[in-house]
């Protein structure tokens, strides 16, 4: 799968090294997502590479999705919400274990969130998924 590796130049490289064992192919890297957009880059996703920590946003700020999720991620959040693990997740959708990694990857950066609970919490906040 091909990506576009979007995000300040410390954490592209944190993300890209931790990519280096997968089937992600990085076919470029850009500051913002803007950028990657009128690139004209041929891939399959944008993939976020946000900052840790020190957030300077309140938690009750609107929050914005500077992308929607695709069909797809959307699937996967709902597995998630339900409690699954990457394998069964994989199993039920007929994709690869490395696959649910990637849509995981992408859904946590398209919902700016740290991890699967934060991504569910925020995706039942927004209307995204029911439980």
């Amino acid at each position: 799968m091909r990506v576009l590796l979007v995000g300040p130049v410390r954490v592209r490289d944190a993300l890209r090294a931790q990519l280096l064992e997968s089937s992600i192919d990085v076919a470029a890297e850009f500051a913002s997502p803007d950028e990657a957009r009128q690139s004209g880059i041929s891939a399959d996703a944008l993939l976020v590479a946000l900052e840790s920590g020190g957030s300077t946003r309140r938690r009750d700020e609107p929050e914005v999705i500077e992308e929607a999720l695709t069909p797809r991620e959307i699937q996967v959040l709902e597995l998630l919400a339900e409690g699954f693990a990457n394998k069964t997740i994989a199993e039920r959708l007929s994709i690869s274990d490395q696959t649910v990694k990637f849509h995981v990857a992408a859904i946590l950066g398209k919902l700016g969130v740290a991890n699967r609970t934060e991504a569910v919490r925020v995706a039942v906040r927004r209307g995204l998924i029911a439980m």
